[in-house]
């Protein structure tokens, strides 16, 4: 038997040993846990880029493919000085199963490039995202390998980098990548597709336990793009939310925050931060939302923010991951201990890469859908998805992390059987 992976990046190591865990319990065969252990493809680029006084960076661009069993890899590019291989590695491994579990034809990837985005200029972010795109050409593709914005990217990037490799290849390849404006072949309902996803799980999971959104409080750590469209969505259907956070610190109300005047907060300012909000929403400004008392926790900021300091603090009874990993194994093992129950995040923030699926389809056939077709669409498939490892977690007396694990990897494994080792 091949010696199984570690890795000291937390991120990387959490990812390979809950595969391990789920892939044992299920049974799986070696040879297929060898197999699925193992990213397909690793690369590492060089990036030079002219700044605008006359110097030139080089950095470290990453791009990372770890399954193409079911179809092309698919996964976001992000712009952040702590991305490096393993990180990449980590979310590729994740996309792998998030896909496997939305039912839709794609494998997992991840890419992004070492850098600080905040400290350069539009035109250096293009020099950069254009030679990034041209570095990776020859491995992804419409077929092959489809990138997404991710953190500290947008829809400009993808332009940016669409553009430098439909040049390259003497053709517009608009269903190269997905994430791009509604103007230029983007898709209307994409930008709010995580965060509605998010949102719809949880409303799920208060249906299954009897609960009634109207008296529900919750928590939404995180105010970017996830956490903003996941806040409004509870709050539309009755849910109130008691404290919402982003960089400048957290905000908290027990009588509910003002999601329309956050929103309003955030887009009035340049930085898209709440920055003064305690000023507008009638909240208290505090350092950490996470250890509010409420019925449900939304973590939707970064990796690895709840624990084995954070868990044991958490008062929330309930937690949907928004955010890729934003809870340890360690403190995976203490909130099971208090008995907190958590859907996990390639189930419950998978509505970006539906959305993305959504995306290409259109891309590939030059048809464009509406909005609420869109969202219809969307929230049908994040509802079955919920059902199937709500199912799948009460018949096997497993939790719904687990549950979603070796249901995605089963499909996975199936074809990666199928198929044989030569892929």
């Amino acid at each position: 038997m091949q010696e199984r992976r570690k890795s000291t990046n937390v991120l990387l190591d959490t990812a390979l040993q809950e595969f391990y865990g789920a892939a044992d319990e299920m049974g799986l065969d070696e040879k297929l846990i060898a197999v699925l252990s193992h990213s397909e493809r690793r690369i590492q680029v060089s990036i030079p880029v002219e700044m605008d006084d006359g110097s030139v960076n080089v950095f470290e661009g990453y791009r990372v493919q770890h399954s193409t069993a079911l179809g092309p890899s698919k996964g976001g590019i992000r712009y952040d000085v702590e991305v490096d291989m393993d990180e990449c590695e980590a979310l590729a491994i994740l996309m792998t199963w998030k896909c496997s579990l939305a039912g839709i034809p794609y494998g997992g990837g991840k890419g992004g490039i070492a850098c600080d985005p905040s400290v350069m200029s539009k035109k250096e972010k293009e020099r950069m995202s254009r030679t990034y795109g041209a570095r990776i050409s020859p491995i992804v593709g419409k077929w092959s390998d489809i990138p997404a914005p991710d953190m500290n990217t947008g829809g400009q990037e993808m332009v940016w980098i669409m553009d430098t490799i439909s040049k390259m290849r003497g053709e517009l390849e608009p269903a190269l990548l997905t994430g791009k404006p509604v103007s230029y072949w983007g898709s209307r309902g994409r930008h709010e597709a995580t965060g509605r996803g998010v949102a719809t799980c949880g409303l799920e999971l208060m249906k299954e336990l009897g609960k009634r959104p109207d008296k529900i409080t919750a928590i939404v750590q995180g105010f970017g793009n996830v956490g903003s469209y996941t806040a409004k969505t509870l709050n539309d259907a009755g849910v109130k939310i008691v404290g919402i956070s982003d960089v400048t610190g957290g905000y908290y109300s027990p009588d509910g925050i003002d999601i329309r005047k956050a929103f309003e907060c955030v887009h009035s300012n340049p930085k898209r931060i709440l920055t003064g909000f305690e000023k507008v929403g009638n909240c208290e400004k505090i350092d950490d939302v996470l250890f509010i008392d409420a019925d449900f926790l939304f973590p939707c900021a970064r990796d690895g923010v709840i624990n084995r300091k954070t868990a044991p603090n958490i008062k929330a009874s309930y937690i949907v991951e928004g955010a890729n990993g934003p809870i340890t194994p360690e403190g995976d093992n203490i909130l099971a201990s208090n008995g907190v129950m958590i859907v996990p995040d390639f189930l419950a923030n998978s509505g970006g890469v539906i959305g993305s699926y959504f995306e290409w389809a259109q891309n590939l056939q030059g048809v464009f859908w509406t909005e609420e077709e869109y969202n219809n669409k969307l929230v049908h498939i994040m509802k079955g998805n919920f059902r199937r490892v709500w199912d799948y977690a009460e018949a096997r007396h497993v939790t719904m992390r687990r549950a979603a694990s070796m249901a995605a990897i089963e499909r996975v494994a199936e074809v990666v059987a199928m198929r044989g080792t030569f892929l």
